[in-house]
């Protein structure tokens, strides 16, 4: 990592985290990626698409001809700059604020997205929190109950409510992790809800493959985000146990969900795509 990071970064930056109080800024995209209208004419919900993978990933989308719909929890000004990068590309965006975990909020969103856009083409499921305890039996009820209502029982509520207004074609995208596979001493609660993750994208394309809805996901490793320096301490080496020696950051991620999102992966549903600097796993 760069040499402005420090520890103390972890108390500075609010949870969930804010881009803008970042002392080492993610890259968001590359000056190489070329848009190419691979989602022209769609329409994105992305939650969690204020800042970190879920930014890169509409402004990814946006690049691609896509208009964008933002959730996300009270980040304001990383929702306006995000929506900034999106607009400059010449796309629609609209930023709905609220907490996932409320069911009311989470059919008031997509009841939004339809009445803005009049359809979802691609919903993608990334907001998510963590907590970092070294001492299993420290894990508070408080923090196990927010964790899974935030990562996975929230992702249902909105995927229920989306998919109603999906049509054949479109695509359901949810954010895993590579601690979904291979665990975490720290994060015991957290990895455990990126593996219930995995289990609803395989079980949801089962049942969905017959109306044509694909539903795929990725499982980032390390990858720089606000939820980074919000939640954990010691980032100076945050990725260096991977084999490419680094953390990877969300320009590096996002062109998966493009792939994903696009009529390039037409016949892919039920899988999960690694972007986790090496590190293998297996499923």
């Amino acid at each position: 990592m760069g040499k402005d990071l420090k520890e103390k970064d972890a108390q500075e930056i609010g949870r969930p985290g804010l881009e803008s109080a970042m002392n080492e800024k993610p890259e968001i995209i590359k000056s190489t990626y070329k848009g190419s209208g691979k989602l022209k004419g769609k329409v994105a919900l992305i939650t969690g698409g204020d800042s970190g993978i879920g930014r890169a990933i509409a402004v990814h989308y946006a690049k691609e001809g896509a208009d964008i719909a933002i959730a996300y929890l009270n980040e304001r000004k990383d929702a306006e700059e995000t929506a900034d990068m999106i607009e400059k590309e010449g796309q629609n965006c609209i930023k709905i604020s609220g907490d996932l975990k409320d069911f009311t909020y989470c059919q008031d969103l997509i009841e939004t997205v339809i009445k803005t856009y009049g359809k979802i083409d691609i919903l993608v499921n990334n907001a998510a929190t963590q907590y970092v305890e070294e001492e299993f039996s420290a894990i508070s009820i408080e923090h196990l109950e927010e964790t899974f209502r935030t990562n996975i029982l929230s992702m249902i509520y909105l995927t229920q409510q989306a998919y109603q207004y999906m049509e054949k074609g479109a695509r359901i995208i949810n954010t895993t992790s590579v601690t979904g596979y291979k665990g975490h001493n720290e994060l015991i609660d957290y990895a455990s809800t990126k593996g219930a993750i995995t289990s609803f994208t395989r079980s949801l394309s089962a049942q969905l493959a017959p109306k044509g809805i694909l539903v795929n996901g990725v499982a980032p490793g390390p990858i720089w985000t606000p939820l980074i320096p919000a939640t954990m301490t010691g980032i100076e080496d945050f990725g260096k146990n991977t084999p490419l020696g680094r953390c990877g950051q969300p320009s590096e991620v996002a062109p998966a969900y493009v792939y994903l999102a696009a009529e390039d992966s037409s016949y892919m549903t039920g899988q999960i795509l690694h972007i986790n600097g090496g590190i293998v796993v297996g499923g």
